[in-house]
């Protein structure tokens, strides 16, 4: 089913599926969704600008890109009880959490398995114009839910698996493009067995309905029609259930006797 064949329950400008199962991606293994119009032009230029006042402390600078942890950094796979900031869980953990997984009397959401059945952690990553990241796993802290909300720009995602000796495959199983205020959930096998990263370059080439694993459910993949996406700054939030979370108060005792 194309994104543009339903339409949200209320809201202006975005379109929310009835279930995950309309907008699974056929062209990958059957473990991730992808949505298209999933918060509006206005909820995304608010979270940008949330991004960009948060105060400086707040951004962790790598080589070539920065990043931003919410509510805190993880400290041996535990994460510090502590709420997200309100501009990060409403609209979207609200808005997650309304989809139902199929058509299913009862059906339940993509976060009903997780420990806290919905997300406690939020990575926020800049990534401008040809700056990537290797591929990677995510690693057994998390539930193996991951979503993830695209602002400011479109790029591609590719994902990898590994050869029968073990070695990375450098060429993308499925390359998932990701267009600004989409959603994309990937799960179960792909969060497990696959690595995921970003290409260090300025355009994305070669898109197309045959390369691109979620094109049919693209907003505009007209946009895309001469094969070619110009990167800008694209900024994304990673929403994610930490399994292990350890108190404020017993952390806050032990300083106190510092």
């Amino acid at each position: 089913m194309a994104n543009n064949e339903f339409m949200g329950p209320t809201l202006p400008h975005i379109r929310i599926p009835d279930t995950l199962d309309d907008v699974r991606l056929t062209g990958s293994p059957q473990a991730a969704y992808y949505i298209s119009d999933f918060i509006s032009q206005e909820e995304e230029q608010v979270i940008l600008e949330k991004i960009a006042s948060a105060p400086k402390p707040r951004w962790k600078q790598l080589s070539h890109r920065r990043l931003q942890t919410w509510p805190s950094d993880l400290v041996n796979n535990k994460l510090m009880d502590a709420p997200l900031p309100t501009w990060l869980s409403d609209p979207i953990i609200s808005r997650l959490k309304s989809i139902r997984l199929s058509q299913e009397p009862d059906s339940p959401d993509i976060f009903s398995d997780s420990p806290h059945q919905k997300p406690n952690h939020v990575l926020i990553n800049e990534y401008p114009p040809g700056i990537g990241i290797m591929p990677h796993k995510d690693g057994a802290a998390y539930h193996p839910v991951v979503c993830t909300v695209s602002l400011g720009a479109s790029l591609c995602l590719n994902i990898y698996k590994s050869k029968d000796n073990g070695a990375l495959d450098p060429n993308p199983a499925w390359r998932i493009l990701q267009e600004p205020r989409s959603l994309l959930i990937t799960t179960s096998s792909l969060y497990t067995d696959f690595l995921h990263g970003i290409e260090d370059i300025t355009e994305d080439i070669e898109l197309s309905n045959s390369t691109i694993a979620n094109w049919k459910l693209l907003r505009s993949p007209e946009e895309f029609a001469n094969g070619c996406n110009v990167r800008k700054t694209r900024t994304s939030l990673t929403y994610r259930d930490v399994m292990k979370v350890s108190k404020l108060g017993g952390k806050l005792g032990f300083l106190q006797k510092k």
